[in-house]
Formats: C-alpha cells, structure tokens, sequence
C-alpha cells in the first residue's frame, strides 16, 4: 500500500488482484472532492505524476475523466454524435484546443482511430501528464503542442477540419476570449466546423460550474465575488475574481461568440443537432438525461425551455453544445 499527503487530503493507492490500481482519497479541511475512490490500470509514476500537479482534491477526477466512459467520453460522443458521423471524422485533421492534461486528446484518438489529433495546452505542467498519458497508452495519431500564452496559437500548426474545444472556453478570461477565437477560427478549413461543449451557459439560474449557486449569474460582478466567496463551499476565500473568472465562473452565450466570429472574413453558420431525429439543443440536453426518475418534471422542464425559445429566440440549457461550420468566401461574378 503507497500513501501520499497534501493539505486537502491523504490518498491511498493499493494493488489489487486484477492488476488495478484502488485510489482512495480521505479530505482534509472540509476540502471539496469530486470523486473520492477510482480504479485504473495507469502505472504508478503516472498517477504520482497527477497527484503532485492536481493535488489529492482531484486526483481521482483527472483520471475518471480519462477511463470513465460515462464521464468526459460520454459528453463528447453524445454531443459530436448529436451533429456528426463517425465517417464525418475519418481521414481529418482535429485540434483538440486547451487538451489540458489530455484526457479528452485520448478520448477523442479512441473514438477516431483514422483522425490526426493534435493538442493544444498554455500549462507545461498539464502537458507533461498528457504526454505521460499518450506514452502510457502508445496511441500513434496524436501530438502536442505548447500555446505560446493564452491568446496565441503555436505557430505552424496547419489548418484543421475540426476544432474542438470541450470545457475550455470558460476559462479564458474575456480579453483572452476576443483574441484567441478569431485565431481558432484562422486556422479553420472552409467548411471545416468549431465545435464547443460543456461550457456553462451564462445566463442560466444555477452557477453550477463553479460555485453551485443559484441566481449568482445574474449578479454584477462585485456582488457575485462577494456572495461566492461566502457562500460557496468550493471557492477559497482567498481567491482573486481573476482566478474565479480563470475556474470558469462566469460561462457563455452563442450570441457572443457568434458576435466574435463575425468580426471575420468567413461567415460562421451556427448549426443545430441534426442526428439521432433531434431538432435543437434543447433536444439534445433532454435527451441525455436521466429517463428513469422525475420524468414528468423532466418533460414540464423541456416544455418550458421551448416555450422560452419560441419567444426569445434563447436556448437556454445548463450547458453549450455548439457547431458554427466555417462557410467559404463566396467570389461574386
């Protein structure tokens, strides 16, 4: 049995007979952990790797999101699935955008084993457990790139086919959001499609990313960093409304990143879910939830939601699955 401590936890590591790794993680403090025991077949250098960097709070949420298909995998498919064919993918060059540790980079080279995945991360830190990941796993359609700083891409990179950008884009802060966006999308095949999830939605009644407040979205700023600080048990009173804002605090809206990419030359054309007889994202958010429990509440919910749309045009779920397709420049006669 291995032990190692920090000061939001104790974790323990223990082998067991078929070959897996247990984690168990005991809190310290009254600390926030998301997921407190997880098995994995990852060596132990590995898992130490993750431990020194993520810390004991989430040492077993960074590996889940990894081997846990009803984790990060099942946001992705289901959402990419909701808009795309496998074959869609086949023979195309993606851009797995802020891959952080690469979790989703290994997710994403397992669901299309014929695709060239490149990675993309700003945190050298984050990139060396991504790297760590890929040797373990041996996966030859992957590789990665340092971002120079948040609002620049590395240079010489290509162009791509796909962009995806899962749980990223709430962690840009805003000058960062307008700078990097149109460059994301420069390097953009025509016809070639940007791809956003599991970004909060600014405006819905729940902060449910970052603090699990209700209404703090519709605070103005100064008054949302006092009650989060106070309120929340998963902020640091200590925090800076920089780093709330870098945790992913505040979330988005279409509008504004069709508003971004507007401000360039090829027209972005938001697209809705068109696979799986789904009609919006609306759809598809009901359609990922759970149907055994609460159904006729589900189902109120759900009419609700497109009664909001039908008279203020605002899709508003819990979280952003989008595709704007990069439209060609159109030369007139």
């Amino acid at each position: 049995m291995i032990i190692f401590k920090d000061s939001n936890g104790e974790v323990t590591i223990a082998e067991e007979q078929n070959g897996l790794k247990k984690i168990s993680v005991k809190p310290k403090n009254n600390a926030f952990i998301p997921f407190r025991e997880c098995a994995t077949n990852y060596p132990l250098e590995l898992i130490e790797l993750i431990f020194q960097t993520k810390g004991a709070d989430y040492l077993c949420d960074e590996v889940l999101r990894d081997i846990d298909s009803n984790y990060v995998q099942r946001d992705l498919a289901e959402d990419l699935t909701a808009y795309f064919t496998a074959q869609d993918f086949k023979g195309k060059r993606i851009l797995d955008f802020g891959c952080g540790s690469g979790a989703s980079t290994m997710i994403l080279a397992r669901m299309f084993p014929d695709s060239e995945i490149v990675g993309i991360e700003l945190e050298e830190k984050l990139l060396k457990i991504a790297k760590a990941r890929l040797e373990f796993y041996r996966y030859d359609n992957i590789e990665f790139h340092t971002s120079p700083n948040g609002d620049e891409l590395p240079a010489n990179i290509g162009d791509f086919d796909f962009v995806i950008m899962s749980a990223v884009y709430e962690h840009l802060l805003p000058d960062e959001r307008r700078a990097i966006i149109p460059k994301i999308w420069s390097v953009i095949k025509p016809d070639g499609h940007f791809f956003l999830n599991m970004t909060p939605h600014r405006w819905f009644p729940i902060e449910h990313h970052t603090t699990g407040l209700p209404l703090l979205n519709y605070f103005p700023s100064k008054l949302a960093y006092f009650v989060s600080r106070k309120f929340s048990k998963r902020t640091n009173p200590n925090e800076s409304w920089e780093v709330l804002l870098r945790r992913g605090i505040r979330g988005a809206t279409e509008n504004e990143i069709l508003k971004t990419l507007k401000q360039t030359s090829n027209t972005p054309i938001l697209l809705e879910p068109s696979q799986k007889n789904l009609k919006d994202r609306i759809d598809l958010w009901y359609s990922q939830l759970n149907q055994k429990n609460k159904v006729a509440l589900k189902k109120a919910l759900k009419t609700v939601l497109k009664t909001v749309k039908l008279f203020s045009g605002m899709t508003l779920v819990p979280n952003l699955s989008l595709v704007f397709r990069k439209e060609k420049i159109r030369l007139r006669d």
